[in-house]
């Protein structure tokens, strides 16, 4: 496994070693021990996945203390555009975003620690979605931000995506308090 840092601090974007061969690849996803030894201690508590079809935009989610969520994402099949939001107050990079392609092709997979609002938009049908979280999902912990903010001017590549009424109408970063 490799670490690849960012623009912004703590968020990391991780390329492990694959094995690829005429019979397929194979890689590992997640090695606690590893991932400590490079300075990453990640305590996975909860695993989701999601499938969606192309143009989906979720997000952008995040849980508040005390639920606050890191996530370890990795795309399965297909490819999304990832997105973080530093949401923590003290940062130099607060209200910045990071965004990435992940996909099945490039298996990167990208750490998300806790203070961050996270979305991401598909590229393709059918695209499987994993994430490993830190905390247990909370509904009275949760929030979010609206996908098209104009202060986080977040370039989607998507005209007119497909959202949930949750996404569509949620508060815009102006009126964000955070809690990080």
């Amino acid at each position: 496994m490799k670490f690849i840092p960012t623009q912004i601090e703590n968020l990391t974007i991780i390329e492990s070693t694959v094995f690829a061969d005429s019979r397929g690849y194979f890689m590992e996803g997640f090695n606690k021990q590893k991932l400590k030894h490079l300075g990453l201690d990640i305590n996975v508590i909860q695993t989701n996945i999601s499938e969606s079809s192309k143009n989906v935009v979720r997000g952008l989610h995040f849980q508040n203390p005390p639920f606050a969520q890191g996530k370890l994402i990795r795309v399965l099949k297909g490819a999304v555009l990832d997105v973080a939001v530093d949401l923590r107050k003290d940062s130099k990079t607060y209200g910045q975003h990071f965004s990435i392609e992940l996909s099945e092709k490039n298996k990167l997979a990208l750490w998300i620690p806790t203070g961050f609002a996270h979305g991401f938009a598909t590229l393709m049908d059918k695209t499987l979605f994993y994430y490993d979280c830190t905390e247990t999902y909370n509904k009275e912990s949760e929030g979010s931000l609206r996908w098209n903010d104009p202060i986080l001017n977040i370039n989607w590549g998507i005209e007119s995506p497909i959202l949930s009424e949750k996404d569509a109408m949620a508060p815009l970063f102006v009126n964000f308090k955070s809690q990080f």
